[in-house]
C-alpha cells in the first residue's frame, strides 16, 4: 500500500488531550478503511505565520500512514468537515524516514547546515 505523511493543525482552544484524541479518532477512521496509522507525533501548540479562522496558534500533529487511496480520501474528507481541524497537508512518500521528525529532534542532533556565501 502507498505511504503517506500528514500534518494537521487543530484549534488552539483545545486541550492537549483533546488534540491527541483527534489523532486517535482519525487513526480509527483509517483502520476502518483497511489502512494503518504507523506512527504519530504531537508537536504541541505552535505560532502560525498568519491567522487562520481568527487563530494565531494551533495544535500541530504529524501522522505517518500506510493506507489505500480510498482510506486517505475518506480521512481527509472527515478532517475537512471536523470543526476542530483548521488545516491538513497530505504528502505521498516513497519511504518513511526512521526516527523522529525534524520538529522533534534536538538542535544538536540535526545535521549541519551549509555555510552561506
Amino acid at each position: 500500500m502507498p505511504l503517506y505523511e500528514h500534518v494537521m493543525i487543530a484549534r488552539q482552544d483545545l486541550s492537549n488531550t483533546q488534540a491527541e484524541s483527534l489523532i486517535e479518532h482519525f487513526g480509527t477512521v483509517l483502520a476502518d478503511n483497511d489502512g494503518k496509522l504507523l506512527e504519530n507525533e504531537y508537536w504541541g501548540i505552535k505560532t502560525m505565520a498568519y491567522k487562520i479562522n481568527k487563530n494565531r496558534k494551533g495544535h500541530y500533529a504529524f501522522l505517518r500512514t500506510d493506507a489505500p487511496a480510498a482510506a486517505i480520501q475518506e480521512m481527509e474528507r472527515l478532517m475537512r468537515l471536523h470543526e476542530d481541524v483548521m488545516r491538513v497537508l497530505t504528502i505521498k512518500v516513497d519511504a518513511h524516514e526512521e526516527g523522529p521528525s525534524v520538529q522533534m529532534q534536538k538542535r544538536d542532533e540535526r545535521p549541519e547546515r551549509r555555510e552561506r556565501r
